[in-house]
């Protein structure tokens, strides 16, 4: 049934109503609210000193714990096993931003701590593109991060 239908035989003054989809708010116009993960329980584990790769083993969902195993790969010179453990940990925070409201673009602001796990794990994912000499990969990921928060620290833009 066409709109025009859809008014006849309406009460006076619902038609309007009736057709009226939602109202607009000023944070439709300007996009998506920002995302705000849940604390990640890992993020103690590690604070009080357990290693990373112990807490991954029995929260394999963390990015931050394998964005702590992908920064070690890449500190000690290990590209390979870097990429890795930060295309988990980007997978893994790409799952729970989804669980969490994400629908694939909108602020992931820096300034909230359990969004830092998979910033870093995309910016090790970056950083592991660029030394794979693999551009259009690390142009990407770039302006992910610019794209989830323009106020991203420069440490992490590599």
């Amino acid at each position: 049934m066409g709109w025009c239908k859809a008014r006849r035989g309406a009460k006076p003054g619902s038609a309007h109503r009736a057709g009226r989809i939602g109202r607009m708010s000023q944070s439709n116009l300007l996009g998506p609210p920002p995302v705000r993960l849940p604390v990640d329980p890992a993020a103690a584990e590690l604070a009080a000193g357990e290693s990373p790769d112990q807490v991954v083993r029995r929260r394999p969902t963390s990015s931050l714990a394998w964005a702590e195993l992908a920064e070690a790969a890449l500190d000690r010179g290990d590209d390979v096993a870097g990429y890795a453990f930060a295309r988990v940990g980007y997978h893994r925070g790409l799952d729970m931003l989804r669980r969490n409201g994400w629908k694939g673009a909108g602020p992931i602001p820096w300034n909230h701590e359990p969004n830092r796990g998979f910033l870093r794990s995309l910016s090790a994912l970056g950083q592991a593109a660029v030394l794979f000499e693999e551009a259009e990969e690390a142009d990407r990921v770039r302006a992910f991060l610019l794209d989830a928060d323009r106020d991203i620290p420069a440490e992490l833009l590599f």
